[in-house]
């Protein structure tokens, strides 16, 4: 079927084109059977602060073993929260802390040979 899609607007800026796009259906002003797959490689997934409050006896635990594998701490925890949630990341090798079940380098153990330590 061949229809004749409507002119996307110009907009002022990115809260003008939300509700814009909030409101209206995409299928009206894009062909989407040419789509084509777009690659981001430097894109980050957004992350947020929180504070959490932990007994100091667990928190010097989870530094020891945040130590022992090479990693900070944080990253420790955020690597086993994920793992507890089930997150699709592979996990890391038991034999071999610090790398992926691929023998790649983990996120955390690249940041700290790149100098750009997760803290």
């Amino acid at each position: 079927m061949n229809r004749t899609l409507k002119a996307v607007p110009a907009f002022a800026n990115e809260t003008e084109e939300r509700r814009f796009w909030e409101t209206h259906d995409s299928m009206d002003y894009v062909d989407w059977s040419k789509a084509m797959p777009v690659r981001m490689p430097n894109l980050k997934p957004s992350s947020s602060s929180i504070s959490l409050r932990l007994p100091l006896p667990l928190l010097e635990r989870i530094k020891i073993a945040a130590n022992q594998r090479d990693v900070p701490y944080q990253s420790l925890i955020k690597m086993w929260l994920a793992e507890k949630v089930g997150d699709a990341r592979p996990a890391e090798t038991a034999s071999t802390p610090g790398l992926l079940a691929s023998g790649r380098p983990s996120l955390a153990r690249q940041r700290i040979r790149t100098g750009r330590g997760d803290t």
